[in-house]
């Protein structure tokens, strides 16, 4: 009896069929560290055969490990309590999901011998710092850390790949590249690339001046469009300045260079000596007032900042009591240092009616973009100071000058120290792009506020 049972038992299971596949897929895991988001998709799948009499046989743990990085820099932009999530004492701005610990992470992922990789999603502006001079740092971090970092094929891509074969040395790897992305956008290896302008070029009679304050130090004709020289003469004529004006000016100039530097040589080398040259000049037609310098490496950056200075509109309207402004430039001021050994010399501004209603907007426009998270590094904390720029020695065009370059501007400041450069209107505020330029010949406006205008009766 007992015998006949277990046959009609064995009998069932044999009609069982031959392979029965078990699937597992473990939960979606998202691991935050500071200002960087990483995707963990962990998958194993067990398959187990269950053959004739019971017998069975199991295959290997077949693992893959797929991790997503985004890097971006820590925001300045305040969060509500509910946004921040602390994990590992850092804060994240990331809303809350599920988190899986550093530690457990690790464990999960470094039970398999096969090679991993991390990608990262770092902007095309920023690569060059990963790799470092020569690349010098992408080699210091794969030795160190026993990884291979794989750069995108393309301009258009910009994905970051990390290869090893464990998960703790790569994450290691990840780390220090955010480290040096988060270094970088905070200092002088990366530059700016907008700004928040007030445009001054929009009126010809101080764009007469300018051409008058450039010729008549460099002992030149014209400037031209470019800023360069029209030996022509064409330029002051359709500006409206005499060229026998210029002439004069320029023999005062001669008269001073020759008495100060009669045994040094041509006038060209004591300009040299004093470190002058046209290129650090202004251009005349982008001549402006600079209420904030920006680092928008993207395009989504530059869509952001756009949105900004559209949502403040209103406020900044507000500020200004809804009538129009106006700025008087007299004079010439050094940033930093001293006449003697000049970087930046710049027209002091002062608003006209001293109401402070001017600086009241342009803090109202500089606090929206510090709380937009678009201000990066100590900018954030640096104070409003509107300038309007005359001579720059960044913009000088020879680039064997040390990092400390200066000039001599002693004898500029004897001329123009007390220079009346008139009144003038501000029609506009823009998010000037640098290095770009509309056919007017100012920067490229990627967006702007038009402001009360002067011309119409309030």
């Amino acid at each position: 009896m007992i015998a006949s049972t277990c046959r009609a038992f064995f009998t069932r299971i044999d009609r069982l069929p031959r392979l029965l596949s078990v699937s597992y897929v473990p939960s979606y895991a998202v691991r935050t560290f500071q200002g960087t988001i990483i995707q963990a998709n962990l998958r194993s799948l067990t398959t187990m055969n269950v053959g004739k009499g019971g017998s069975h046989q199991t295959a290997q743990k077949k693992k893959q490990r797929a991790f997503n990085q985004v890097w971006k820099p820590i925001s300045t932009e305040a969060a509500t309590s509910e946004e921040k999530l602390e994990v590992d004492g850092s804060v994240s701005l990331q809303p809350s999901r599920a988190y899986m610990s550093k530690e457990e992470l690790v464990s999960e992922s470094s039970v398999t011998d096969e090679k991993c990789s991390i990608t990262m999603q770092v902007d095309t502006p920023l690569l060059r710092f990963v790799k470092g001079e020569g690349g010098s740092v992408q080699k210091q971090i794969e030795e160190e850390l026993k990884v291979r970092i794989i750069f995108p094929s393309s301009k258009e891509e910009n994905s970051l790949v990390i290869e090893g074969n464990k998960v703790e040395n790569m994450t290691k790897a990840s780390e220090r590249i955010k480290q040096v992305l988060e270094e970088a956008v905070n200092s002088r290896m990366l530059d700016y690339s907008h700004f928040i302008s007030l445009p001054l070029a929009l009126h010809p009679d101080l764009l007469k001046k300018l051409i008058k304050f450039q010729s008549t130090i460099l002992g030149e004709i014209a400037v031209d469009d470019s800023g360069g020289t029209d030996h022509s003469g064409d330029e002051l004529e359709s500006q409206g300045v005499s060229q026998m004006e210029v002439v004069e000016e320029k023999d005062q100039v001669r008269v001073k260079i020759a008495e100060r530097g009669a045994a040094s040589g041509s006038k060209s080398r004591i300009l040299s000596d004093l470190g002058i040259d046209k290129s650090i000049f202004i251009k005349p037609k982008t001549f402006h007032l600079t209420v904030l310098m920006l680092k928008l490496w993207n395009k989504d950056r530059v869509a952001t900042a756009s949105d900004v200075l559209q949502r403040i509109s209103s406020k900044v309207m507000d500020t200004l009591e809804n009538r129009p402004i106006s700025i008087h430039l007299k004079g010439l001021t050094c940033m930093k240092g001293s006449p003697a050994k000049a970087r930046v010399v710049y027209a002091p501004v002062y608003e006209v009616g001293e109401e402070g209603r001017l600086v009241r907007a342009c803090e109202v426009i500089r606090d929206a973009f510090v709380e937009s998270g678009l201000v990066v590094g100590k900018d954030a904390q640096q104070s409003l100071k509107l300038h309007a720029t005359l001579m720059n020695v960044r913009h000088r065009k020879n680039k064997k000058k040390r990092w400390n370059d200066s000039f001599d501007a002693r004898q500029i400041f004897d001329e123009y120290g007390s220079e009346e450069w008139g009144e003038y209107p501000i029609q506009e505020i823009h998010l000037s792009q640098r290095f770009k330029f509309d056919e007017s010949g100012y920067y490229h406006c990627c967006s702007s506020i038009a402001l009360p205008d002067p011309t119409l009766t309030i």
